[in-house]
């Protein structure tokens, strides 16, 4: 059985939707569906048209489908909330005006956790009233995204941010109910963060309605852990190798989706350095072709 499948502005490096070194988005679209792809994330706010009959007409042109959004800000910070509003606002908008139904949250990278990144041991974890905000502050922007847009959300555990280790997905699942929440399983989020993604996927299967394809090089992912590595440093380095290329099983996590049977949009995300120079749409045309030769991508 194969998915939907998609990819994502960060697989050509953008990272936020105001750096200068972005390619035109024009040349993402084309270059995502030339390699095979039939949706694209919206990506950071900024980086693709935020009118929605524009954003429209361009997906329509390529016969492409919008198939999420992902809202990467720091909702352990309390003093960032008003922001987190506006951003949520805006981006339901657009997935409401595009028809696409996913939000995606993830709990940005907070420098008290850049040196443990990796390190499920020695990170510290929010506790107490920190603990108990950060969990607040995701149920209201769900809350939100979900009766007044009618998106589905699901949350993101991301290297370097409080969300991260398995313990810490386990929290907050139990924190925040089902038809509120889910999880959308990253497969390299989860290696870093030393989680099993088969086995997180097998365990949370009924909340998981949309996953990310991610690899990772296991030698770069050894010494940035070592070496206390940032992460942009790390995708720098090669941290998110080609799909099949790294220690991700993604024959494994085929069959739990098949086993569960899973109906949702997958999407590649292989974030990499914007100055490389790379012709990462060859990257993405090798993602398509491993997808499709386990039976995940049709």
């Amino acid at each position: 059985m194969s998915y939907p499948t998609g990819n994502a502005p960060c697989s050509w490096g953008v990272e936020f939707g105001d750096d200068p070194r972005n390619p035109p988005w024009q040349r993402v679209l084309d270059e995502a569906r030339e390699a095979g792809y039939t949706g694209m994330e919206l990506g950071p706010l900024g980086f693709l048209p935020e009118d929605p009959t524009v954003l429209a007409e361009a997906m329509a042109k390529r016969g492409m489908t919008l198939t999420a959004a992902v809202m990467f800000r720091p909702l352990h910070d309390p003093d960032a909330f008003g922001d987190i509003l506006d951003v949520t606002h805006r981006t339901c908008r657009n997935l409401r005006a595009l028809g696409a139904g996913q939000f995606v949250l993830i709990d940005s990278i907070s420098e008290r956790r850049v040196p443990t990144a990796g390190r499920p041991d020695e990170a510290e974890r929010l506790t107490g009233d920190e603990l108990a905000g950060l969990h607040a502050r995701i149920r209201e922007v769900a809350t939100i995204a979900r009766d007044e847009y009618g998106v589905t959300v699901s949350m993101h555990a991301h290297a370097a941010g409080f969300v991260e280790f398995e313990d810490e997905i386990d929290r907050l699942m139990d924190a925040v109910p089902a038809e509120l929440l889910g999880l959308c399983v990253d497969t390299g989020h989860c290696e870093y963060a030393r989680t099993d993604p088969v086995a997180l996927y097998r365990r949370y299967h009924q909340r998981v309605p949309y996953v990310h394809y991610k690899d990772i090089d296991p030698a770069v992912r050894d010494a940035v852990v070592a070496n206390r590595t940032g992460f942009y440093d790390a995708c720098a380095q090669g941290l998110f190798c080609n799909l099949g290329d790294g220690v991700v099983d993604f024959a494994g996590f085929r069959d739990a989706l098949a086993e569960h049977r899973f109906a949702g949009w997958g999407t590649v995300e292989q974030d990499c350095d914007p100055t490389a120079g790379n012709p990462v749409v060859d990257d993405a045309r090798a993602n398509m072709a491993h997808l499709r030769a386990v039976g995940i991508a049709p």
